[in-house]
């Protein structure tokens, strides 16, 4: 697919907004399937189409009970029916469904990886097994099926243990049990959304991620990041819930290499092509453990471009189609800061259009439920705290217009 045939790009995931931008800021016209349709979305795209049909007065819901990832398919199949479209970019939402991921691309290729690929790193037996051929460190992990299973696995890896789903996103529905009388609330909590459930060990450490491109033979590290999650200040409500990122991760030389080298090994033993991340926790003593991979755009896209200077979604493309990798001209010299602010309360969204560092925007006086992701907050520093407190201070202000709904 020459590159000069892709002018139309359909952007299809939970939160699009900052993939569109970037696409549009690279001069393609894009389309979009979301699950919120926010407003900044709506200013960005030619047409889009959304799971929420964001009103004045009216509730967005509950995600939990309205993502259904065969929507997607629904949508982009209702906006090709009108639309031209040449190439498919994946945001998060639909990593473990592969059925759909098939279904899309069998109707619009996907550019990056292709659903066998994701599959192979999304499923988690297999992926594992892969990271034990090629010598990289993860957590001692085994799928377990019923809460004695669980108790046996526990036992043998010692606690403190950490029960997830199989499938799943943004750190949902994860527990700790520190004994074996968690372990049944544990496995309770995690098997109702999950029929195949991880009992993993619990690496004490810093949440990171790697943001990197691929190639066929050849792998480009842009950035490490600290990983925010279950921020009770931003009103997470789950304990691993994402709430953003800090990039680039502090950490020293030692440790960049490591996961430099862990991140090549990884990508080119799975085939992974284009824009992609993998979800790292670095130990105290300096060694990273891989936790999984998401073989998409991450989260970290739009602070990623300001602290290196690039479009990501160009180098995604040419990485993908041209085989090349950009350079990296501009030194990390800023630290860029995402927050996500959720819901205290049931509220209604005042109008944050006048705050230029605020993303995923919601249609001003529409209901935002409790503990449902308000908006994003995007700002930068010379320094990592610098950029963290703005965002926090702007974080208070946006709490100070909120009203019971």
């Amino acid at each position: 697919m020459p590159k000069t045939n892709i002018q139309t790009l359909l952007v299809i995931g939970i939160d699009t907004v900052a993939i569109a931008k970037s696409a549009t800021n690279a001069s393609y016209k894009i389309y979009a399937v979301d699950f919120f349709g926010d407003l900044d979305l709506k200013r960005t795209c030619f047409s889009y189409k959304s799971m929420v049909k964001q009103k004045r007065g009216k509730s967005c819901g509950k995600m939990k009970s309205k993502l259904k990832p065969e929507i997607f398919l629904k949508m982009a199949k209702a906006l090709l029916k009108k639309h031209k479209i040449d190439a498919i970019l994946l945001s998060s939402g639909l990593d473990d469904d592969f059925e759909v991921l098939n279904d899309l691309n069998g109707i619009v290729p996907i550019l990056g990886n292709s659903p066998e690929i994701i599959r192979k790193v999304r499923e988690r037996r297999g992926f594992f097994e892969g990271l034990k051929r090629l010598g990289v460190e993860y957590p001692v992990t085994a799928i377990v099926e019923n809460v004695c299973e669980a108790k046996d696995v526990a036992e043998k890896i010692g606690y403190p243990v950490v029960f997830k789903p199989a499938k799943g996103f943004g750190g949902a529905n994860i527990r700790i049990a520190c004994n074996s009388g968690e372990i049944e609330r544990a496995f309770n909590q995690v098997s109702q959304a999950s029929e195949d459930v991880l009992v993993q060990k619990l690496v004490d450490g810093v949440h990171a991620s790697a943001s990197f491109l691929a190639t066929d033979d050849d792998v480009k590290v842009l950035t490490l990041n600290e990983q925010l999650m279950g921020l009770r200040s931003l009103y997470q409500e789950e304990p691993f819930g994402y709430c953003g990122n800090i990039v680039p991760l502090k950490c020293s030389g030692i440790v960049m290499e490591r996961c430099e080298q862990i991140v090549k090994k990884v990508a080119l033993y799975f085939g992974l092509k284009g824009s992609n991340g993998i979800d790292l926790v670095i130990s105290k003593d300096g060694k990273p453990y891989v936790v999984e991979v998401n073989p998409r755009f991450q989260g970290t896209l739009e602070c990623v471009e300001k602290v290196i200077g690039i479009n990501l979604v160009e180098s995604h493309i040419n990485a993908c189609l041209h085989g090349s990798l950009p350079t990296i001209k501009k030194q990390a010299s800023i630290y860029c800061t995402r927050l996500i602010l959720y819901a205290p309360k049931r509220v209604v969204a005042p109008d944050l259009t006048v705050f230029p560092e605020i993303r995923d925007i919601p249609f001003p006086e529409t209901i935002i439920e409790k503990g449902e992701p308000l908006c994003s907050i995007i700002t930068e520093g010379k320094t990592r705290d610098i950029s963290v407190l703005k965002a926090k201070k702007l974080a208070k202000s946006i709490y100070s217009l909120l009203h019971p709904a």
